[in-house]
């Protein structure tokens, strides 16, 4: 089951560290503001901190040790966890964070891309690592309530 686990966080390690160069080496030179649709935009940004810029004086050692205590504790529990879902869930939240953590150690922030919008509001910049993580969660949270409420049923059965 684990090996599911690695390959989606090895797979989606790929997709952040390849959108990354291709934004950074072809689309963003020079750096500008493209507008794809109404409520999205492609942009370069840094952040040096985490979710949404916060802790952006925090030193960058620091990120990287919270993120790869993080990653240790995700790979742990893809190690015991007995669910496909959970297991795929966790590879991608695993292979965004190994995504970030490497930018931190090689740019000393993380390349953000993304810009989705509302009018003036914007959402704060992300990358396909951020998508990963987000969508692992989604899967984790979709896969306790789901599956949860069925276990719960059957137990009282």
């Amino acid at each position: 089951m684990i090996r599911l686990g690695l390959l989606a966080a090895i797979s989606w390690f790929v997709v952040d560290q390849a959108t990354k160069w291709w934004i950074v080496n072809h689309v963003m030179v020079p750096p500008r503001v493209i507008p794809v649709t109404d409520f999205f935009n492609i942009i370069l940004g840094r952040n040096t901190g985490v979710s949404f810029g916060l802790l952006g004086g925090m030193s960058q050692w620091l990120l990287v040790a919270l993120a790869s205590a993080v990653l240790v504790m995700l790979l742990i529990w893809m190690s015991q966890a007995t669910s496909r879902i959970v297991v795929l869930a966790l590879g991608l939240i695993a292979g965004g964070a190994i995504g970030n953590i490497v930018d931190r150690l090689r740019l000393g922030g993380v390349t953000d891309f993304l810009d989705l919008y509302l009018g003036e509001w914007h959402w704060p910049a992300f990358n396909m690592a951020d998508v990963g993580i987000v969508c692992g969660a989604g899967l984790l949270l979709a896969e306790s309530v789901i599956f949860g409420k069925a276990q719960a049923s059957g137990d009282r059965a």
